[in-house]
């Protein structure tokens, strides 16, 4: 049940962060208490409250945010880290740093353009760098 490569999939899934605090995690202090990055695989339905196994139900955790966890609701923990959602995965944090740098881009130059052609490179570049450092870290 606990796998390598069940486990690389609950690691993945939020790029390696703990779900409720954003804390960096360590692939390989999967369960090593007391290490730095140490993690659990922490249900986010808690098996308690009819949570399962399952992998949608399944997230990487800070050993610490596990335990102070406990049944409670996911969203409650977060909130408490003031953070208001899980962090993306790989994939899902690329795909919206490009949307944001194009989009920025897109406004920077329409923007620019009242000042002419070099207004547009220019502001498509500016907004462009606005755009990507406005992207989600996490």
């Amino acid at each position: 049940m606990k796998d390598k490569n069940r486990l690389r999939k609950i690691y993945d899934r939020t790029n390696g962060y703990c779900h409720l605090c954003h804390k960096k995690l360590a692939f390989t202090n999967h369960g090593r208490n007391g290490t730095q990055g140490a993690w659990h695989i922490e249900h986010s339905i808690a098996k308690a409250k009819g949570g399962t196994d399952h992998l949608n139900n399944l997230y990487a955790a800070c050993i610490s945010c596990n335990i102070k966890k406990g049944v409670s609701h996911s969203k409650n923990v977060r909130r408490s880290n003031g953070v208001t959602r899980a962090p993306y995965n790989k994939n899902k944090s690329q795909k919206i740093r490009n949307t944001n740098t194009l989009a920025g881009a897109a406004s920077g130059a329409l923007l620019g353009s009242y000042f002419g052609p070099g207004g547009t490179i220019v502001g498509g570049l500016l907004g462009g760098i606005f755009g990507e450092s406005n992207s989600p870290k996490k």
